[in-house]
């Protein structure tokens, strides 16, 4: 057997040659207009509120924004408060850990 692992090409950092299911994604508009392309990884809610977790296409890191849903669109809020951004990124954390852990099973 070989130690080389297979590169499953999604960028999950996972090393298993698999099929993963097609992400939604969604535009983000920037303060300076620029648009950017994410996908969704999902909403969740902490303390009541709800938010949801980004994934840029082109990059690696999770933007986590406060989510609103109203009758034809949704809205996005900056989350300023740093003890609760660690609350809510604590809660995303485990959430997606819970899953990956799910998934190995």
């Amino acid at each position: 057997m070989s130690d080389e692992k297979n590169d499953c090409g999604c960028g999950c950092g996972c090393d298993q040659d698999h099929e993963h299911e097609e992400m939604e994604t969604m535009m983000l508009t920037l303060d300076d207009d620029t648009e950017l392309e994410c996908g969704i990884i999902g909403v969740f809610e902490v303390e009541g509120k709800d938010y949801i977790a980004l994934l840029p296409t082109e990059e690696e890191t999770v933007l986590i924004y406060e989510f609103k849903e109203t009758e034809d669109d949704v809205e996005l809020g900056m989350i300023e408060d740093d003890d609760l951004f660690d609350k809510v990124s604590a809660a995303f954390n485990e959430i997606w850990d819970d899953e990956e852990d799910d998934e190995e099973e």
